[in-house]
């Protein structure tokens, strides 16, 4: 059974930075694609970025294109997020998911186990 456990979110002012880590156990981590996704308050899942098996390919979602960086460490089966440049509107859980498969995918179908999920919270 995959467990995926979320941390780094917290409260920053707006323009500020945080790294959101997602450690992954039960699966081999290095196999598959990994996401990034964030749902605020009376809205819907939204994607926010991923990456594949290797890291070779990342995608972004146009609001974080240029501030959010994801990344991976298959050592520590381990998934990031970098966010920069925060902006009020950035406020939400942020969860991350696995996927079914290596290849990059940004469906949320796709991604068959997801992590409980951090607030990050942008103050203006």
């Amino acid at each position: 059974q995959v467990q995926l456990v979320e941390s780094g979110g917290g409260l920053v002012q707006a323009g500020g930075s945080l790294r959101l880590s997602c450690a992954a156990s039960g699966r081999t981590f290095s196999s598959y694609a990994m996401g990034w996704f964030r749902q605020a308050p009376g809205k819907e899942r939204e994607f926010v970025a991923a990456i594949s098996w290797s890291g070779g390919s990342t995608y972004y979602a146009d609001s974080v294109k240029g501030r959010f960086t994801i990344s991976r460490d298959n050592a520590k089966n381990t998934v990031y997020l970098q966010m920069k440049s925060l902006k009020p509107e950035d406020t939400s859980v942020y969860y991350c998911a696995m996927a079914g498969a290596g290849a990059l995918v940004t469906d949320p179908a796709d991604f068959g186990s997801w992590g409980q999920g951090t607030q990050v919270t942008v103050s203006s």
